[in-house]
């Protein structure tokens, strides 16, 4: 499986949308450099309420320019870095990866998938109605989350949009994404 970075993005304050950038470095078990999310620990507000000494799995978040197709079919307009997504991807089924997987992205830099966002009431507050395009239902009432996935830094590097992303898939039984 083979895709391609589409954007970039970063913020070091917090905000629910983040700049594009021309590049980010990634740095090995922080996440990206100057990210507000980069740390050993959890950094989302919601995770520091709970318990702030537990590890960040969020440490980078990437989505595929594919769902904001699929919105804008809804009427809703997104752009990358708008989602709050550090890495925007197109043409890897980002969330059919199974967890452990791990992403080659660039010259350097290796991702291992932790599992899928959990979207939050943000998203309403971004456009009101798009947190109901971002999570549903499917037939059989198990709820789907489409705003992207997360993951940990295992090798750091740095990533500009065009650079190549290579899915190295973990050694099998797979275990499908879950919330993270």
């Amino acid at each position: 499986m083979q895709g391609t970075v589409t954007a970039v993005s970063s913020n070091s304050e917090y905000s629910f949308t983040k700049p594009n950038r021309d590049g980010i470095t990634l740095l090995a078990g922080l996440g990206v450099e100057g990210d507000v999310h980069a740390g050993v620990t959890v950094k989302h507000r919601s995770r520091v309420a709970q318990d702030p000494t537990q590890p960040n799995l969020r440490q980078v978040h990437l989505i595929h320019e594919e769902l904001f197709a699929e919105v804008a079919e809804e009427g809703f307009k997104v752009s990358p870095g708008q989602l709050g997504e550090n890495i925007t991807t197109s043409g890897i089924d980002l969330l059919g990866l199974p967890v452990g997987t791990v992403l080659h992205i660039g010259e350097e830099a290796t991702v291992e998938v932790t599992g899928l966002r959990n979207p939050c009431l943000q998203i309403d507050a971004f456009q009101i109605g798009l947190l109901k395009q971002v999570v549903g239902r499917d037939e059989s009432g198990n709820v789907v989350r489409k705003a992207g996935i997360m993951g940990i830094v295992l090798r750091g590097g740095e990533i500009r949009p065009g650079d190549t992303i290579r899915a190295e898939l973990p050694a099998e039984p797979h275990r499908p994404l879950d919330r993270v």
